[in-house]
């Protein structure tokens, strides 16, 4: 065997040894990679990335504004949907009506989230509406502002009962109920990070608390594949914040855009965050705010 022969046997035998190395690493890796079997007994990785059919969900406060488009949305991509409201049993009404248009079941739960043992129960009553419960999303809130030396016991309570203890009970309510693929989706502020103007201390504080609340529950949850994620809109066109309020034209001037958002714009991120396209997404926070942050 002549000294050119014996190299390119050689050079064979490396190539060979290469590729069954490289095969061994890649059926590993597909090993590792298997999709994870969501709640409805069906590899999320298998279904439509948006596809929310068969998943049921729970979202307060959603009689109006960006909660009603929320609870909207998830019923456009196949999600039943049960909401919490206090004073507009009307407008949840039709809520219900709109959901139950788009060929999916409809519950309106009527609950003070200021209420521990209300929130509680609103949870249960989405349960045995709804035979089950996947998907939380923790909407509701209120609005107090004014100079902090001046605000009162019964507003500073409000606040703090409503925009954290009420997320905080109906996550732990939840628990039991969520299964593997589920989700916990809390909708906070953009004001949570930055603080552009006074008035705002107390109910700043209470949204910046759904920062840790959100990445503690990841940690605690994720060994259950549940995941846990923050949406912090900016300024939203609605009852609450209208954009031709008092403030609109201050809240324009720090966006990048020069706009309000609409609660559709809300809604694309919470079905996304919903949806088995955002299993590995967790802890996470997904500002929504035109730039008002940036």
């Amino acid at each position: 065997m002549n000294e050119t022969t014996s190299s390119t046997m050689t050079r064979r035998k490396v190539l060979t040894t290469a590729a069954a190395g490289l095969a061994a690493v890649t059926a590993s890796g597909l090993a590792i990679a298997t999709p994870s079997t969501g709640v409805t007994g069906q590899p999320e990785g298998a279904r439509n990335p948006g596809d929310l059919q068969g998943r049921r969900a729970l979202v307060t406060g959603a009689s109006r504004g960006i909660g009603a488009g929320i609870a909207l949305a998830l019923a456009d991509k196949g999600a039943d949907v049960a909401i919490t409201y206090l004073n507009s049993p009307d407008r949840a009404a039709d809520v219900v009506r709109m959901v139950e248009a788009k060929g999916r079941r409809a519950v309106a739960i009527r609950a003070d989230s200021a209420d521990s043992a209300a929130v509680r129960r609103s949870v249960a009553e989405t349960v045995a509406g709804l035979g089950g419960l996947d998907i939380l999303v923790n909407n509701v809130g209120i609005s107090r502002d004014g100079a902090f030396a001046q605000m009162s016991l019964e507003d500073i309570d409000a606040l703090l009962h409503v925009n954290t203890r009420a997320a905080v009970l109906a996550s732990q309510a939840a628990l039991p109920h969520l299964g593997e693929g589920g989700r916990i989706i809390t909708i906070g502020s953009c004001v949570a990070e930055r603080v552009p103007f006074s008035g705002l201390t107390v109910y700043s504080m209470t949204k910046s608390a759904m920062l840790a609340l959100t990445r503690g529950l990841a940690r605690d949850l994720g060994p259950q594949g549940i995941t846990v994620n923050l949406v912090q809109p900016g300024p939203i066109d609605t009852d609450q914040n209208p954009a031709d309020g008092a403030w609109a034209d201050v809240n324009r001037q720090f966006t990048a855009l020069g706009r309000y958002g609409t609660p559709a714009d809300i809604a694309a991120a919470v079905t996304f965050l919903a949806s088995p396209a955002a299993s590995f997404m967790t802890g996470s926070v997904v500002t929504v705010d035109a730039g008002f942050n940036a």
